[in-house]
């Protein structure tokens, strides 16, 4: 049977569960992240930093600009859900690169997964910060009437998340494999490394959207002109 994104191969089980490809692949990518991570702070020297030591830190400080830019209040808070998230995204899928590695991101449930993750950490965020009848109050503006209607975004907002991932990653890779089949190895060259670049973007704008839909849970009420213009 040819597998799809909505099946994936069970490699081995742990008692009744069946640990399918796609979760092994991502336990190896969590893994390499912890290992680099482990890494590059290590030995980190404030006077005399290394290479690596301040591209870190200038990916770090670029990142928390964003966030604080977005969610108008001290970005440290946030900084490692969203920078993880990124990271992450980015390396699942990236990972397909690699002979016979499929990328987790091309299997909805690992977008799901995903996309359940902002959607705990926007509840999280919101009642941690404003309180939680603050947090429930905000579904009620500008009325009681809109509270049916607000729920029923932020729950579609983060649906959108998972398909939006989910849809851009298979697109992708559906039509290299089609042009590979058809031209031949070298001609798809050029396609794979744009590829590549989208690749990076989807996982920028799915950590500027988790910073968004926090945000928005931290100020409350519908979404403003400007991150409707950022989604």
């Amino acid at each position: 049977m040819t597998e799809t994104p909505f099946a994936a191969t069970p490699l081995f089980a742990i008692g009744p569960i069946h640990v399918t490809t796609p979760v092994v692949v991502t336990w190896a990518i969590m893994a390499a992240l912890t290992l680099v991570g482990y890494l590059i702070s290590r030995h980190l020297d404030v006077r005399n930093p290394s290479a690596v030591q301040t591209v870190a830190e200038v990916i770090v400080e670029v990142t928390s600009a964003q966030i604080g830019d977005i969610v108008r209040r001290d970005p440290r808070p946030f900084l490692p859900l969203v920078g993880t998230l990124f990271l992450f995204i980015l390396a699942a899928n990236w990972s397909a690169i690699v002979p016979g590695v499929e990328a987790p991101t091309a299997h909805l449930e690992t977008d799901a997964a995903l996309a359940g993750i902002v959607f705990a950490a926007t509840i999280w965020f919101g009642v941690t910060m404003r309180g939680v009848g603050g947090y429930l109050k905000s579904f009620a503006e500008p009325n009681y009437v809109m509270a049916p209607l607000n729920f029923i975004g932020t729950v579609a907002r983060t649906f959108s998340l998972m398909v939006r991932l989910f849809g851009n990653v298979v697109g992708g890779a559906f039509v290299i494999s089609i042009i590979l089949s058809l031209a031949g190895l070298l001609v798809p060259i050029p396609l794979m490394a744009l590829d590549l670049l989208i690749s990076a973007v989807q996982a920028y704008i799915f950590a500027i959207l988790a910073a968004v839909f926090i945000g928005g849970a931290l100020s409350g009420g519908p979404q403003t002109e400007s991150q409707e213009r950022t989604e």
